[in-house]
């Protein structure tokens, strides 16, 4: 078990775990230096090679770190920040959840990079679109290297600026526009708990240095659930809940989908909505002092995980379809999280990012093909055109829904063990999503490439394959989607299979000085865990078979825009109206206050005041200006008047 955290002295091995973030960093300034100057071949190709490069360093990281021992290491690279006792250096902690993250951000991202050069071959503003995946990338590996609260806040601040311009990115849509608003808004809220809990930390363990805090955590000695506890972790929370779109922070994240589909695939996948798990599972000694707040997380992560199902049983949109199966996902994951499944909660974070990197990256074929057509309703019949995306994206599609061998049916039916094992309702409530998921994937599925082609017929004659550039991205992760669950292979099949928990062990180990239950094994019977298992596969295959009937079978399309609806499906397809809600107990009220302050404020006290001061000196200067009338016998008598009064002041008064 890793009990300390040593400085690296080796300079080779430092300059290269600063050329992970930095090579991507390299990659924005060039493509942005270049944008509509370099050639779109020489901007694919800094724009995937910096990426690769990265993930090649990554790797030989990991394996260097596994010959040596596995034991944690942080590079210093200088002392950033120092004011009174508060020291911050600019330095990186490299451990198992470190070199995960790594391996999972740069592999990700580097083929929905490669993805992109033929996605966004035909765009105008190539270079820029590179430049801020680019970014993204830098952001996101900054995030989930630094060794204190402070650089995550910096690389979390990163992807939230980088996801402000890649949603926003074709500008001249003011939907767009306003989509890229609404998530640089809506994470602003959630930034400012996760801000408010690091200054916290640091007054309660002076430091922000995670080695530090985590140490002065396992001693602490205020108690379990303490309120300082609870406040530092609800905080964390807080900011979780913006960046990983749980409820009521969570409406930003389906609208993200106004941006190229590659940036909805870099969102969703590999970068920003993962970062609130990473920040939980990081703090996770903090959490384990803090029950109540776990129960807090679980409780939001399956009222989470339920909500989006539903909304997602209603949409017609294919990428709003996906963007609210990734909702209902990060609910799981939290869900993980609050019954202290922190294995479990980081496996399915990882295959999550096969299956749902290769869903965003289907749906992107599909609409391609389609010639930018978005609506699954004038779809159908696609498994003819498009076979490579229709048989990856179905293995997505079984990844996603649970069904074994692949890999989502691992991380999930591990998941739902744990919420067994915690609270019934809860693991209920979790199977209850799990049967939805199934049911609207593959109601995706059918209406998209089953059936007959409901298009029109000029999108009928331009029906086609995407090209090699973006079918092997998804060749690989259709593979990885297959394979990727067999890293956390069940107890039922043998002991000590499960390669990722063995793996992360020692980043608990602060946590199981604090709380020894925190990542105890499973507790439960080979019998029940086959039940489990069975349970879960079982609702899975009949919600398919439910969405085969329905839309093979009996051949249902949903009803067109306009028509007229049942109240509860109606409920659903306008997502519980919670925007609408949103709009009128805060937009509105803001906006009314707003014009009341600029009209009462702005224009009669702060203009009033400040033209008042104007007037008076122009009206002083419209007056004094007759003194200067040019008439010398005036001034003469001026004179005259002001020595006579100053003779009087001096022998009459003074």
């Amino acid at each position: 078990m890793q009990e300390i955290v040593m400085p690296l002295n080796n300079q080779g091995m430092a300059l290269l775990c600063l050329l992970v973030p930095i090579l991507p960093l390299l990659g924005f300034i060039l493509n942005g230096l270049g944008n509509r100057k370099l050639a779109k071949g020489v901007v694919s190709l800094v724009g995937c090679g910096t990426v690769l490069a990265s993930f090649l360093i990554s790797i030989y990281l990991f394996l260097d770190f596994t010959a040596n021992g596995s034991r944690a290491y942080t590079v210093d690279f200088y002392n950033w920040i120092s004011v009174g006792e508060m020291h911050i250096g600019f330095s990186f902690l490299i451990d198992q959840l470190t070199l995960l993250m790594m391996l999972m951000v740069t592999g990700i991202g580097f083929f929905i990079h490669l993805y992109s050069a033929g996605y966004m071959s035909h765009d105008e503003n190539f270079g820029k679109f590179f430049a801020f995946i680019n970014l993204f990338m830098f952001s996101m590996l900054l995030l989930v290297m630094g060794s204190n609260y402070v650089l995550m806040f910096v690389g979390w601040e990163g992807v939230g600026l980088c996801s402000y311009l890649l949603i926003g990115f074709w500008n001249k849509n003011t939907n767009y526009n306003n989509a890229a608003k609404k998530a640089f808004v809506m994470n602003r809220i959630g930034d400012l708990g996760f801000l408010l809990g690091i200054f916290l930390i640091f007054i309660t363990f002076g430091s922000v240095s995670y080695p530090q805090v985590f140490a002065e955590a396992a001693r602490y000695t205020g108690g379990i659930d303490s309120t300082v506890m609870i406040a530092i972790t609800l905080l964390l929370f807080v900011g979780a809940m913006g960046k990983s779109a749980q409820i009521p922070l969570f409406t930003w994240l389906p609208d993200a989908m106004a941006g190229p589909t590659p940036v909805s695939a870099l969102i969703h996948a590999a970068t920003m909505v993962t970062a609130g798990i990473y920040m939980v599972l990081r703090s996770n000694v903090l959490y384990v002092l803090a029950p109540t707040t776990l129960e807090v997380i679980a409780i939001i992560g399956v009222v989470t995980a339920v909500v989006a199902a539903t909304i997602g049983l209603a949409q017609n949109d294919i990428k709003k379809v996906l963007a609210y199966s990734t909702v209902s996902q990060l609910g799981y994951m939290f869900l993980a999280l609050g019954v202290m499944a922190f294995s479990s909660s980081i496996f399915h974070v990882l295959t999550h990012a096969f299956f749902k990197a290769l869903l965003f990256l289907g749906a992107g074929s599909v609409i391609h093909a389609m010639s930018n057509e978005q609506d699954i309703r004038n779809m159908g019949g696609l498994r003819k055109y498009l076979p490579i995306t229709f048989i990856t994206f179905l293995i997505g599609t079984l990844a996603i829904a649970g069904i074994p061998p692949f890999a989502g049916f691992f991380s999930k039916d591990e998941l739902l063990a744990h919420v067994w094992e915690h609270n019934k309702v809860l693991w209920g409530f979790g199977m209850l999503a799990s049967f939805m998921t199934s049911f609207y994937m593959f109601r995706l599925v059918f209406l998209t490439f089953f059936g007959t082609f409901r298009g029109t017929e000029s999108q009928k004659s331009h029906l086609h394959e995407s090209p090699l550039s973006m079918t092997l991205p998804l060749i690989v992760l259709a593979i990885l989607s297959t394979v990727g669950g067999f890293l956390g292979i069940p107890a039922v099949f043998g002991e000590n299979m499960h390669v990722l928990q063995n793996y992360l062990a020692p980043i608990y180990n602060y946590a199981q000085v604090a709380n020894a239950a925190a990542v105890a094994p499973l507790h439960i019977d080979h019998a029940t865990e086959w039940m489990l298992m069975g349970i879960s596969v079982a609702v899975a295959v009949v919600a398919a078979i439910i969405a085969y009937v329905m839309y093979v079978s009996k051949k249902t399309v949903p009803a067109p825009e306009g028509e007229r609806l049942s109240p509860i499906h109606n409920l659903i397809y306008n997502k519980y109206y919670i925007d609408e809600l949103y709009d009128t107990i805060i937009v509105r009220p803001l906006m009314w206050m707003s014009t009341a302050f600029h009209r009462f404020l702005d224009v009669i006290v702060v203009d009033g005041i400040v033209n008042g001061f104007g007037k008076f000196v122009m009206q002083s200067g419209r007056t004094l200006r007759y003194a200067q009338s040019g008439v010398i016998g005036f001034y003469i008598l001026v004179m005259v008047f002001s020595i006579v009064l100053i003779l009087f002041l001096n022998f009459f008064i003074g």
